[in-house]
């Protein structure tokens, strides 16, 4: 057949229904996302029900419930948007006698299944067989951009999609569910509408979202780099940040933080070069690749949220790719900035997982045959 499964989630669906391993789609449908659609203005309205309710085959006439996985989730429309459930949620809600569970329906991964109470016991046991932990991995869909100036904008916000395990390369239907997407941009950013999500991007694609202090230092650095055609020694490096802001006319405690900032980018910077973030001899330059590459994020939660629509959410996309490839010269020094910006704004020198997940994150990203990283070139 010519069917191209859009993720390895159906692709696994469609072989274990090719071997009627029902229980091998049980387990996966018991660890993967699935979703139920629902008209938003619906949701709007009462926010804490999911109206789910049955249809039936047109060729049989068999009623059914549909569920389905985020490769098979319907091109983005502002008022159809989708909840996220567990299978262990779906064996817990009113089934009718005779109603089945449609997986992916009208599709080769679909998967039929009878709702009974003992059927849905199963279900609920693979659920809980599943220990419910995630690994970060990189994910595609197949029916995504892959190559040009969207998958190049797409490919600088990879380090977030490996960590949220989502396909790097969509722009759709959804990132997280749209209840769940919406709370998240309004206690995360303050963004609650479409003004508010412009502002937002707006300042990622300036690259005024991350704090002011790092990038002074780093641009005093390379202003000492350019004039001796070397890296300046550490010494000389502090004292010209924090001397600059003294002559500023900068209070005593500021200066003084200067000062620390810049022995905590070289810590840091140290040990990007032992984890192979940086090479022996690398350095950050602009750490504005943390911006850059959350933009493309913001710009899916944005499209998942209805803040936005595919258009405006591609040009910022593109545009955030533009930026850092005006920024770096490869994909490893656009990692090594995004992963600096990181960690000085959150993770206060404890390594912890605001630094390992950018580190996980840029080991899959470098290493895997798959990544775009491997397959887009830079230039």
């Amino acid at each position: 057949m010519n069917w191209v499964p859009p993720t390895h989630v159906e692709r696994q669906l469609y072989e274990a229904r090719l071997r009627g391993d029902v229980h091998a789609q049980l387990r996966l449908l018991a660890r993967e996302e699935l979703f139920i659609g629902q008209n938003r203005h619906g949701v709007d309205a009462e926010p804490d029900t999911i109206h789910w309710p049955a249809t039936r085959d047109p060729a049989t006439g068999a009623p059914f419930k549909p569920l389905l996985t985020r490769g098979m989730l319907p091109p983005w429309h502002p008022d159809w948007v989708f909840h996220e459930v567990t299978l262990d949620w779906v064996a817990g809600t009113h089934w009718d006698p005779g109603q089945w569970l449609a997986v992916n329906p009208g599709t080769p991964a679909a998967l039929f299944l009878p709702t009974t109470p003992q059927d849905r016991a199963l279900w609920r046991r693979f659920h809980a067989e599943n220990d419910g932990t995630t690994l970060d991995r990189l994910t595609a869909l197949h029916t995504g951009p892959l190559f040009g100036p969207l998958a190049f904008g797409l490919a600088c916000g990879a380090h977030l999609a490996v960590g949220n395990g989502v396909p790097w390369n969509e722009v759709g239907t959804v990132y997280r569910e749209y209840l769940g997407q919406r709370r998240m941009l309004r206690e995360s950013w303050g963004v609650t509408d479409h003004a508010g999500w412009q502002r937002q991007m707006a300042a990622l694609l300036d690259y005024r979202n991350s704090p002011a202090a790092p990038e002074y230092a780093l641009r005093v650095r390379e202003q000492l780099r350019r004039g001796l055609g070397e890296l300046p020694p550490a010494d000389l490096w502090r004292e010209t940040a924090a001397g600059s802001l003294h002559d500023q006319g900068a209070p005593p405690a500021l200066v003084a933080e200067m000062e620390q900032l810049v022995r905590r980018i070289m810590r840091y910077e140290a040990r990007f070069r032992a984890d192979g973030l940086l090479p022996g001899d690398g350095w950050v330059a602009t750490a504005s690749a943390y911006d850059y590459g959350r933009a493309p994020n913001l710009a899916r939660w944005g499209l998942a949220a209805r803040y936005c629509d595919p258009q405006q959410a591609e040009q910022a996309i593109v545009h955030a790719g533009a930026l850092s490839k005006a920024a770096y010269g490869s994909w490893e020094e656009f990692s090594a900035a995004y992963t600096l910006g990181r960690v000085l704004r959150f993770d206060d020198e404890e390594y912890g997982h605001y630094y390992e997940d950018a580190l996980n994150a840029h080991r899959l990203l470098v290493e895997d045959e798959g990544s775009p990283w491997r397959n887009i070139p830079w230039r």
